[in-house]
């Protein structure tokens, strides 16, 4: 949940002096006015919405975050203002008061998020960063919500150098959610060595759901059709003759997508295998296929799981935990990662109620799977992915019967019964350990735990929201 991983890509790094109101040591009173409405609201309202899964853990956000912040961490001070601004921004939409507070706050956050990540980590520091993060994490996924209906090319923060090469009106994949929330994995793992001694960081740790992923079950569980035609895609990735037959569809081997072509002959195959249209072909090293492989399995595992429990917040460990390659096959818009990030985004159907999540299965799923059904992709791409899409058009569509909000998605609709899984999987967890033991695991088999997290990326501006 935060920050921006090394492969941000495009977004202007957020170091610019945040705004004077926000930072000044002699406020005028109509600031400290709001300020003191944007705590109020916080510990009243805001922190409640952070622990749906958890209640165990509200007095952490509620009492102990605020007091870390008046302890001297101007940047959790900030980014606690700039998540209230928000959640009253989703009440009040139309309050210019608010959408300044909104960014000017995240705004200065950043900056001295960023200054600290700078200065490094330390065992005095390390618990308001691993906060910070997380708040950012929230602020990214909301400001979501903010966003006009139709994001065009170039109106959209998010958008990188590869989204502003693609034609007008197309959906924007929401990078950032991608970036702020595997910030929150860098920032813990930069910094377990402090974290693991302090209470509130492993008893908001431990109120997660541990991760249980089934590499091994193959195509009979839920989500394992999105893996059919695998073999055939690496096989082609890593041929010369098979990747130039492919479909020249849309994706490059890099960042920049080429700009849209003409369908392919009706001869030519729509496998999953993409190479740049008017470049020669040429084969994936054996380690580009491994690491797509493990990418495209992982990403499934994870939705596997989350389908499971999604009441539980599960979905959101996808975010922050897919692959840095899973992430460059969505830059590179392969059609097989677009499926799996649309059934992500289907499994927020079960938060729709929280309100930095509302909406977000609906908006989200009509927008990935618009880029199937338009020629960016050609003629065949929506027929030949439809079978896999179809449940999360399903879900993001469902609408309650009245009187039933909020209620669990009924198991045949669903897929899955919740509070069954849930039992079963509370026994692994016990016998696991807990999501402290999963990272102490972690932590003993990757060197990754002295990387610092990359700067994070800017908040979408004003102009663009609603």
């Amino acid at each position: 949940m935060s920050g921006a991983s090394a492969g941000s890509s495009g977004s202007a790094p957020l170091c610019r002096p945040p705004p004077t109101p926000a930072v000044s040591q002699t406020t005028p009173p109509g600031h400290r006015l709001l300020e003191l409405r944007l705590m109020h609201h916080y510990t009243a309202m805001t922190c409640k919405t952070f622990t749906f899964t958890a209640p165990v853990t509200e007095d952490i956000w509620k009492i102990t975050v605020p007091n870390l912040a008046f302890s001297g961490s101007q940047h959790l001070a900030d980014a606690i203002l700039a998540v209230a601004a928000l959640h009253l921004r989703s009440m009040m939409p139309n309050d210019k008061e608010l959408i300044r507070a909104s960014h000017a706050y995240m705004a200065a956050s950043l900056a001295e998020y960023s200054a600290a990540l700078t200065k490094g980590i330390n065992s005095s520091n390390a618990e308001s960063l691993f906060l910070t993060s997380a708040l950012i994490a929230f602020q990214s996924t909301a400001t979501r919500v903010f966003m006009k209906d139709e994001v065009m090319v170039g109106d959209d923060a998010d958008a990188d150098a590869n989204q502003k090469n693609r034609p007008p009106g197309c959906y924007s994949i929401p990078f950032s959610w991608f970036h702020s929330f595997q910030g929150v994995k860098a920032i813990t793992a930069a910094s377990w060595q402090y974290l693991r001694s302090s209470p509130v960081v492993t008893q908001v740790i431990n109120s997660q759901a541990v991760l249980q992923l089934d590499f091994n079950a193959g195509p009979k569980t839920f989500f394992g059709h999105l893996l059919e035609g695998l073999d055939e895609e690496l096989a082609a990735m890593g041929d010369v003759s098979a990747a130039s037959l492919s479909s020249p569809a849309v994706t490059p081997a890099g960042p920049f997508p080429a700009p849209p072509q003409p369908p392919p002959p009706p001869s030519q195959s729509t496998s999953a295998s993409y190479q740049p249209p008017n470049k020669p072909a040429a084969a994936a090293s054996p380690e580009l296929i491994a690491s797509t492989r493990q990418a495209y399995q992982h990403a499934v595992a994870v939705l596997n799981w989350a389908h499971k429990i999604p009441h539980k917040g599960a979905p959101l460990a996808f975010p922050a935990t897919v692959s840095r390659r899973f992430i460059e096959l969505l830059e590179e818009r392969r059609p097989r990662a677009l499926a799996i990030l649309a059934c992500f985004f289907a499994l927020l159907k079960s938060m729709d109620s929280i309100w930095w999540l509302h909406g977000m299965a609906r908006r989200e799923v009509l927008g990935v799977v618009s880029l199937f059904n338009s020629d960016y992709f050609g003629p065949d791409a929506y027929r030949t992915w439809w079978p896999h899409l179809e449940w999360a058009m399903r879900i993001a569509l469902y609408e309650h019967p009245e009187g039933c909000a909020g209620e669990p998605i009924p198991a045949d609709i669903w897929g899955a019964d919740w509070y069954a899984e849930e039992r079963a999987l509370a026994e692994g967890q016990a016998q696991q350990g807990g999501y402290v033991r999963h990272i102490e695991l972690l932590s003993q088999m990757t060197t990754a735990m002295q990387s610092i997290p990359a700067v994070p990326e800017s908040v979408p501006p004003m102009g663009n929201q609603a």
